[in-house]
């Protein structure tokens, strides 16, 4: 029963985040030029985490993204099959949110999909990788600590913020297959074909982002 409340849970999540952050980025017309839709975007993906942390974190943990959970079980913070539970929810979240985005504004619209920098999978892959890693490392680091507890989910909103104000302009800023991938698949074409770059950037930098806090981080606090 408990792992059923945590599927919800996640499902809930990815759905909002990509109905409501992905949904912003196309209402507002968000691109890669700096300007206000830039930054509300921004804050819109920042600030879904921050509700979603304090309403689902209790169940789930609110990961919302197989970044996050890779991260958790790479330090056995989760089972494998709970890890693969989160999978599936996050992705069927996130597929559920784009399909309600497009309903409302049209699947001819951006519906937030990633792209790839200068049509370059290598910039994008190095950027979603360096992006994802600052996010999950934060993510563990904060929620390792007790006296964090009471804000992490601040803090780990302003840290989504943060890389998409930096990510934005170079892929859209992804740290998140689940995200990427919901949009990807109404739209087709290029946001599909670039589809693996949003899956491995993300999935390595938390690999990567595990791997420096488990040596370097966890080993402080023991």
């Amino acid at each position: 029963m408990q792992l059923v409340k945590k599927f919800c849970a996640e499902f809930i999540g990815t759905f909002v985040l990509v109905l409501v952050a992905c949904g912003t980025a196309t209402v507002l017309g968000c691109s890669s030029e700096p300007n206000a839709a830039y930054v509300l975007t921004a804050l819109a993906f920042g600030l879904v985490i921050v509700a979603m942390a304090y309403s689902i974190g209790n169940v789930s943990g609110c990961h919302i993204t197989p970044a996050v959970s890779l991260g958790v079980l790479i330090n056995g913070g989760m089972t494998v099959t709970e890890f693969i539970v989160y999978i599936i929810a996050q992705f069927a979240g996130a597929t559920a949110g784009a399909a309600v985005l497009g309903g409302l504004v049209g699947f001819d619209t951006s519906l937030g999909a990633n792209g790839l920098f200068e049509g370059s999978a290598v910039k994008s892959l190095i950027v979603e990788c360096i992006l994802t890693f600052i996010f999950v490392l934060v993510i563990l680091s904060v929620t390792s600590k007790k006296k964090y507890e009471k804000w992490a989910g601040l803090i780990i909103g302003f840290t989504l913020t943060l890389v998409h104000i930096f990510g934005i302009y170079f892929t859209g800023t992804s740290v998140n297959p689940a995200r990427s991938f919901g949009p990807a698949i109404f739209k087709g074409g290029d946001a599909l074909s670039a589809l693996w770059v949003f899956f491995v950037g993300p999935l390595v930098g938390a690999a990567i982002a595990a791997i420096v806090f488990k040596l370097l981080i966890k080993t402080e606090e023991d």
